[in-house]
């Protein structure tokens, strides 16, 4: 594979030098003439390798490198400097640099840096695959992640798993709470003893009180027998109380009082129950604003955040996604008897610059669906959602989508993801229309509405 490489200097007689001699050994050569240049091509399009001057007039090397890290993790960066200090080349290193070239630039030390950065991208994918492989030794439970953010937030749980303490989790959906609950149990103590789910935003008032403190026969119509709540099944276990920020007021009242003393009674019964539940509760709420407007209890809040866990969203632990995709596209493969084993650098590179709103669910569901659409043993770029690709466009795309009132802006976004659809589809209206998920008839609406071909 022909690795492409971006040299980012200000000096035309430098970058024209490492240009042809990169060359010569086989690189795709990008350039650009200063950092926010680079940064610009950095968006747009998949690149291996940077090689980056230090002392720039708009940004420096440093501020390149920061950004770099930020869109796509997985790029490296050299740094060249005639100007900086130790400490400057220190600070890069610190932050992700995997090397430094002094000038004026050896030639043949620039190919050997090179070739142990790219040595050393190759080792770091394959040890991704070991991970993979084996998963008991290098994941907890069933917790993917080599991301900081996220090894901090394994690191608290797994030290809080030992404990009885309440543990609060918070985070978007779709970012593995529930994983993180699983986990905490499975470390515990408790672990053979039941772990006990129930997502308070899914049932209604009477229902929720009656999931999880049970019911006597007759405490209300339709209760023909008594009924255990999940607190009683879960006795000696862990509980985990999913959507805690959507309990009422007045059953908040009487799960803190399970959490003060560990009873509770039945509705409709009068006996105390007593029992030994471990309670870990996650919410996407922000529950100090609930507590503001008095939708949540105040008390109740420091009773379940003893242990706080934060599960930060997907955009924010980009490290994750290649492991996460290499886990998915085996998963669903195997589940679809289809032998997709891999995904193109384009592909992976549009899913690096993506921002999952819908976390790491979004990701598992994109991923199947590149499986089950691809035609070869890799998914490519157009396996994937038209949303996530045109997510990527930079350029004028993107700054017509900015401008405007909203209404402005949307139809900007549907026309282009038509005109991707059309495109995709090579013009066929039928197969563009089953790819944007409405009816030709409907498509045929919008391309006479916005006046298109």
């Amino acid at each position: 594979m022909r690795h492409t490489l971006l040299i980012i200097d200000d000096e035309p007689a430098q970058v024209q030098a490492l240009e042809g001699f990169l060359k010569k050994k086989g690189f795709e050569i990008e350039k650009a003439n200063s950092g926010l240049a680079g940064i610009k091509i950095i968006e747009k399009q998949a690149v291996d390798l940077v090689v980056t001057d230090f002392k720039m007039p708009d940004i420096d090397g440093l501020e390149v490198l920061k950004r770099i890290k930020s869109i796509n993790p997985e790029i490296d960066v050299i740094v060249m400097t005639a100007f900086g200090s130790i400490e400057s080349v220190t600070e890069a290193m610190h932050h992700g640099a995997v090397d430094y070239l002094s000038k004026p630039i050896d030639l043949d030390q620039l190919e050997l840096v090179i070739e142990k950065a790219l040595i050393h991208k190759q080792l770091v994918s394959e040890n991704r695959m070991m991970r993979e492989q084996l998963t008991e030794k290098f994941r907890f439970e069933q917790i993917i992640s080599v991301s900081e953010v996220m090894e901090e937030a394994i690191n608290v749980a797994g030290r809080a798993a030992p404990s009885k303490s309440t543990v609060l989790i918070t985070g978007e959906s779709g970012t593995g709470k529930e994983l993180i609950a699983k986990a905490i149990h499975y470390a515990s103590p408790r672990n053979d003893k039941p772990f006990l789910a129930v997502n308070c935003a899914a049932l209604a008032e009477n229902l929720l009180e009656s999931e999880l403190f049970g019911h006597e026969k007759g405490a209300f119509t339709g209760a023909d027998r008594l009924r255990k709540g999940r607190f009683e099944l879960a006795d000696k276990g862990t509980l985990f109380i999913d959507e805690v920020g959507e309990i009422p007021m007045a059953t908040q009242v009487k799960l803190l009082r399970v959490l003060q003393e560990q009873t509770f009674e039945r509705v409709g019964g009068v006996e105390p129950i007593q029992v030994n539940v471990r309670i870990i509760a996650a919410t996407n709420r922000n529950l100090e604003d609930m507590i503001e407007s008095n939708r949540f209890r105040e008390d109740l809040f420091y009773r379940l955040n003893v242990v706080r866990i934060n599960i930060p969203p997907l955009r924010k632990r980009k490290a994750d996604i290649p492991m996460l995709v290499d886990y998915f596209l085996k998963k669903v493969s195997g589940e679809n008897q289809k032998s997709v084993s891999g995904i193109s650098r384009e592909a992976m590179d549009q899913l690096m610059k993506y921002d999952f709103p819908g976390n790491v669910r979004e990701l598992e569901n994109i991923i199947e669906q590149a499986v089950v659409l691809s035609r070869s043993e890799m998914v490519v770029s157009n396996d994937l959602p038209i949303t996530v690709r045109a997510a990527q466009q930079g350029g004028q795309k993107q700054d017509d989508l900015q401008e405007g009132t909203f209404l402005e802006r949307v139809e900007a976004f549907e026309k282009q993801l038509i005109d991707e659809a059309l495109e995709e589809a090579h013009g066929i209206q039928t197969k563009a229309a089953r790819i944007l998920g409405i009816t030709e008839r409907h498509l045929r609406y919008k391309l006479k509405k916005y006046g298109m071909k």
